[in-house]
């Protein structure tokens, strides 16, 4: 395995050459039923956030949109949206499959951790399986929240990925998905990824250690923030093929609201 200088350059070179592959998963969800599911799911909780508002007037942050999956489609539901992405490989594959729609979303190269947007610049904020990644999830959480308006919406959604590099109980309940996945139909959603690679970058990040999203609450209500979880979102996004597939690490939604009058 090749060896990289940090964890930075680790994480760039992983991502980078995923890019292609990645996207073809995102490719799928916006040719199938998953794309109007998660359109519903996501435009419910915001109009819930700001009832009876136009969402052309909605400025909606789109953070590590990889492929540009959320950005896409909140694109579609005529938002105001921006998108960001830590690798230049991911906002390629990302403008490419907005097709038309890339006129309307500002795609920027960004750290989630690092954002330089002015302080209380979006109405909503959005993410997807990126939190677990980063070597400074608190300091992410601080910037989100900075550029958060008063009355702004965070929707995080994530799980605890790789949970089982540390954890003997997770590491037998991954074996089990793995058996599971084997006796079904469906396919491997690990064939031609990397997952020696992505177990190293894994075994780097804090997250990958902790029991979430207790830990997201915890740090989000430390802030000042109004902070609850849906742990079974699961549910209602994942495919027959997402759950045999992951079934030891089921997605759950941190939703927050930053204290404050909204728009």
């Amino acid at each position: 395995m090749k060896q990289f200088a940090t964890y930075e350059e680790e994480n760039i070179h992983y991502w980078t050459n995923r890019a292609s592959g990645y996207s073809g998963v995102n490719q799928e969800e916006l040719a199938t039923s998953q794309k109007t599911v998660w359109r519903g799911l996501i435009s419910r909780r915001i109009a819930a956030r700001f009832p009876n508002t136009n969402p052309k007037r909605i400025r909606v942050l789109d953070v590590g949109t990889g492929p540009g999956f959320f950005a896409i489609i909140l694109a579609e539901l005529g938002y105001q949206v921006t998108a960001v992405d830590y690798t230049a490989s991911m906002l390629e594959e990302s403008k490419r499959n907005a097709g038309a729609l890339a006129e309307k979303i500002d795609f920027l190269q960004m750290n989630a951790e690092e954002l330089s947007f002015r302080a209380a610049s979006f109405d909503v904020l959005v993410t997807r399986n990126v939190t677990w990644n980063l070597p400074n999830p608190e300091k992410a959480y601080a910037h989100w929240m900075r550029v958060l308006k008063p009355g702004g919406l965070l929707l995080n959604f994530d799980a605890n990925w790789y949970r089982y590099l540390w954890d003997e109980n997770d590491q037998a309940a991954h074996a089990l998905d793995r058996k599971n996945l084997q006796d079904s139909d469906v396919r491997d959603e690990t064939a031609g990824t990397d997952v020696d690679a992505m177990e190293a970058i894994a075994r780097q990040t804090p997250l990958s250690r902790i029991h979430r999203p207790a830990w997201d609450l915890d740090v989000l209500r430390g802030m000042g923030m109004q902070a609850n979880a849906d742990t079974e979102i699961w549910k209602q996004v994942w495919t027959r093929e997402e759950r045999i597939n992951n079934a030891s690490t089921p997605m759950f939604l941190v939703e927050g609201c930053k204290v404050g009058a909204a728009i």
